[in-house]
């Protein structure tokens, strides 16, 4: 379940380089930092693709929240001439 909290790139970043860096275990930096140790394995796994695959994934997931927003926004609207249609067709 996702508690919705969002961290920076940076904070990431800097969470992965102490344990890839400067030796610190995963357990050990996820407790002082408050996160689970799951969020900081994607982390290391995110981080250590070359930048290319970075920066497409980054994109892709872009992607993929505008088209959820924008289906979102489209049901909505289907819904709500759905419900109009209805009323139409009840009042002829």
């Amino acid at each position: 379940m996702s508690s919705g909290i969002r961290y920076t790139e940076e904070f990431k970043r800097d969470a992965v380089a102490q344990v890839t860096d400067r030796g610190y275990s995963v357990k050990e930096v996820a407790e002082r930092l408050g996160v689970s140790t799951k969020s900081l394995y994607d982390w290391k796994r995110l981080f250590q693709k070359p930048a290319k695959e970075q920066k497409q994934a980054a994109v892709d997931g872009a992607e993929i929240r505008r088209l959820k927003a924008e289906l979102l926004r489209i049901t909505e609207e289907r819904d709500i001439l759905k419900k109009a249609t209805a009323y139409f067709a009840r009042d002829a």
